[in-house]
C-alpha cells in the first residue's frame, strides 16, 4: 500500500514572482503560477468549510497534468484569470464588491494602463474604469490617436476597496489587499506582454513597482520585468485639479507623448490654451 504523503504550501512561496528568463522558461512559470493559484483556491475553500488536513497519494498525484495553457489563445487564458478573480476571497473586499474587475480590452496590446482600484461604477458594471476617471482616460486615449479597444485596462487590486469595509466610501487598497491581488495583474501582464505599462497614480507605482513619490518619478521611464514603465497622474487626481486644459493635465500630455515615441507612433499636434 502507498504511504500518503501530506503536502504544505506557502502561499507567499508559491506566488513568487522573479525576473523572467527565456520564453520557455517565463511560460514555465506562468503555468506552474496558474496551478498553484487553483490550488491554493481549492485548499482555501476546503479551510473555509473546517478542513485543516489533506492527504495526497504520490501515485494519483503523478497522473495530474497540468492543462497546456501556452497553447491556448491570449483571450482565453485572461478569461480564466478572470474566472478565479470572480472566485477569490483572500481579503475582506469580497464581502462588500457587487462585482470584480479583472480588466478588459486587447488581449495582445501594446499599451497597457494600470491603475488603482475599482470605485462605484466599475464595482456595479464589473469593468474597470468606467466612471469619471474613465470618461477623461478614455477622452486621453483618444487625443493619443488610439481607441479603448486597442489598450488593455486593468487595476492593481480587483475588488472596491471602501473605508471601513462598508461599501460606501471609496478608499486606497491596503498592503494586505495588494499583495492579496497582485498575483492575478502579474499574470494578466505574463499573458499581455505589452509594449509598454502606464502606471496610474501613486498606488499603481507601488502596487506593481514598489516604488515610492508620483510626483518625483511621474515622467521618468521605469521598468517592470523588461517592459518600460511610463508613471503619470491618476485621472481622478486630474478631475479634482480642474480636468482637461489645466496644468497637471498638460505635465500627462507630456507623459503621454514620450509613451507614443516609445511605441514608434505619431505625436499629435496639440497646443495648450492660454
Amino acid at each position: 500500500m502507498v504511504e500518503p504523503t501530506t503536502m504544505a504550501l506557502s502561499h507567499s512561496q508559491a506566488m513568487g514572482n522573479s525576473a523572467p528568463g527565456h520564453t520557455a522558461v517565463a511560460q514555465a512559470r506562468t503555468h506552474l503560477r496558474e496551478a498553484l493559484e487553483s490550488l491554493i483556491q481549492w485548499a482555501e475553500d476546503l479551510q473555509e468549510c473546517g478542513v485543516g488536513h489533506v492527504e495526497c497519494d504520490p501515485a494519483a498525484l503523478s497522473q495530474l497534468v497540468v492543462p497546456p495553457t501556452a497553447q491556448k489563445r491570449p483571450e482565453e487564458r485572461l478569461a480564466e484569470i478572470a474566472r478565479r478573480i470572480a472566485q477569490c476571497r483572500r481579503c475582506p473586499l469580497h464581502r462588500t464588491r457587487t462585482r470584480t474587475v479583472p480588466g478588459q480590452g486587447n488581449p495582445s496590446p501594446e499599451l497597457v494602463f494600470v491603475g488603482e482600484g475599482p470605485g462605484t461604477e466599475e464595482d456595479r458594471q464589473g469593468l474597470a474604469f468606467v466612471g469619471p476617471a474613465g470618461q477623461l482616460l478614455t477622452r486621453l486615449i483618444r487625443a493619443l490617436g488610439m481607441t479603448r479597444e486597442e489598450v488593455f485596462i486593468a487595476n492593481i487590486v480587483k475588488c472596491r476597496p471602501t473605508e471601513r469595509n462598508e461599501g460606501v466610501r471609496d478608499r486606497p487598497p491596503t498592503d494586505e489587499e495588494m499583495s492579496a491581488c497582485l498575483p492575478y495583474l502579474h499574470e494578466q501582464l505574463d499573458v499581455l506582454r505589452p509594449k509598454v505599462i502606464v502606471c496610474l497614480g501613486a498606488t499603481a507605482l507601488r502596487g506593481l513597482l514598489g516604488l515610492q513619490g508620483i510626483s518625483r518619478l511621474r515622467g521618468k521611464w521605469q521598468n517592470y520585468r523588461g517592459i518600460p514603465v511610463m508613471p503619470t497622474y491618476h485621472p481622478s487626481y486630474l478631475l479634482r485639479a480642474g480636468g482637461e486644459g489645466k496644468e497637471l493635465y498638460w505635465q500627462v500630455w507630456e507623459d503621454m507623448c514620450e509613451v507614443l515615441r516609445q511605441l514608434g507612433r505619431p505625436v499629435p499636434e496639440r497646443r495648450r490654451r492660454s
